[in-house]
């Protein structure tokens, strides 16, 4: 399996020339085309060797590299995904088993809305354990209510306790992520990132090569799995029945009346475990967002499951 760092470097690759529209003034997203797919080598064309006296002829083996552009894959299934006029998305996979990702729109970024819970929770046990304590009562009362019913008073309380957007992002600068920054004036839900530092995120949390001790990783994956059943959304569309673990966030902007709708966790598709992250903005509303954050979800985990996703 590919080390986190590899497997971030797949994440951030960009996608076969796509464009998604956003905005009201109409404006366009170009996002750029990757690196071709790597071309079949043959070993060194250097003179062949003279043959032995025996003559028996000295023949070097043909060394072929092949790989797939899943980023190219996942781009031809969103194309049938369909985008409000308005709306921008993205998507990022990771296959956990391979270690293989591919993107989506991913050099685009996002409000967080209130997936931020979710780091904001890792941010806080990564301090916790730098102080070598455990999480206070009132703190886990505090997590449990922000992951599990994405209770607000809640996430405010422990932005506060890990130093706002500074603590935020110096926790994120360990974990990896590259493209996230807190929000300001104590406006958490207004952290901007990107869907392949979602997926980074999540690593630190479903991932083996994690800051995060095993039992602070295995207390994040539990709240996620206890989602309340008003919010079985988002990227659970895609897994098999009740096998997976999410961090929802909806977010109605005042000053046009769209939604950012955004979902991430882990889900499980015929055995195989996978970690996605649907990002989206411009949406006319929460339901059209929802539809369009679980499409997005199904086209990224079709390109490693096939018809399993669907």
């Amino acid at each position: 399996m590919k080390s986190r760092r590899d497997r971030h470097a797949v994440l951030g690759a960009a996608l076969a020339s796509a464009v998604v529209a956003a905005g009201t003034a109409g404006m366009a997203y170009a996002l750029t085309a990757p690196a071709p797919a790597a071309r079949p080598v043959s070993s060194s064309s250097a003179a062949t060797p003279s043959l032995p006296a025996a003559g028996e002829g000295t023949v070097e083996p043909v060394v072929t590299e092949s790989a797939i552009d899943y980023d190219a894959l996942l781009g031809e299934a969103m194309a049938d995904v369909p985008v409000g006029e308005r709306a921008r998305v993205s998507v990022a996979v990771l296959d956990l088993a391979s270690g293989d990702g591919a993107v989506y729109g991913g050099g685009t970024a996002f409000d967080t809305a209130s997936i931020v819970k979710v780091d904001i929770l890792a941010a806080l046990l990564l301090q916790a354990q730098d102080a070598g304590r455990e999480l206070t009562a009132t703190e886990k009362s505090q997590a449990t209510a922000m992951i599990e019913y994405s209770d607000n008073a809640s996430a405010s309380a422990l932005w506060e306790v890990i130093g706002g957007a500074e603590g935020l992002d110096a926790a994120n600068e360990r974990f990896g992520l590259t493209g996230t920054r807190g929000g300001a004036d104590g406006s958490w839900g207004l952290t901007q990132t990107t869907s392949a530092d979602q997926i980074t995120l999540l690593e630190q949390v479903f991932g083996n090569d994690s800051l995060l001790d095993s039992e602070a990783r295995a207390y994040v994956r539990g709240l996620m799995g206890g989602i309340a059943a008003g919010q079985h959304w988002g990227v659970s569309a895609v897994a098999d029945g009740t096998a997976w673990e999410l961090k929802n966030g909806w977010l109605p902007r005042t000053a046009t009346g769209l939604w950012d709708i955004n979902s991430i966790g882990r889900v499980t598709v015929d055995g195989r475990e996978f970690l996605v992250a649907a990002l989206s903005d411009g949406n006319v509303s929460q339901k059209t967002g929802i539809t369009l954050v679980e499409a997005a979800a199904q086209a990224a985990v079709s390109v490693f499951a096939g018809s399993a996703a669907g």
